[in-house]
């Protein structure tokens, strides 16, 4: 959906039959060409079009490019976000900027040892 090949609005979707994983869920910052737009975000219209096969969103790690999106995303999909301790910090304090905090399903997991 975004990020391969480029620098930001990483977001990625994985499919196995009736289930869906997305993978990040970023924006991009606009060129200096871009006069008036604040972010660039990816065409999730294909993952909201399966929705109801989305089990989680999954997230690397806290970079902007990688949870930047999840205010925009989260009200359409309704679906548990899994990231590191740290990566759910960032995400709920981007949340609470956009009064969705108390919607989220937020899942901490723990860094491989």
């Amino acid at each position: 959906m975004g990020g391969v090949g480029e620098i930001g609005r990483n977001s990625m979707i994985m499919e196995y039959e009736d289930d869906a994983i997305v993978i990040d869920c970023g924006v991009m910052f606009p060129d200096a060409e871009m006069l008036g737009v604040d972010l660039v975000i990816p065409d999730f219209s294909y993952v909201y079009e399966r929705a109801e096969k989305v089990r989680a969103i999954v997230i690397t790690h806290g970079h902007e490019d990688h949870i930047g999106a999840l205010p925009y995303v989260l009200p359409k999909l309704q679906t548990p976000v899994y990231g590191t301790k740290l990566a759910l910090g960032l995400i709920r304090g981007r949340l609470e900027e956009h009064g969705l905090l108390g919607d989220a399903d937020l899942r901490e997991i723990q860094p491989m040892q």
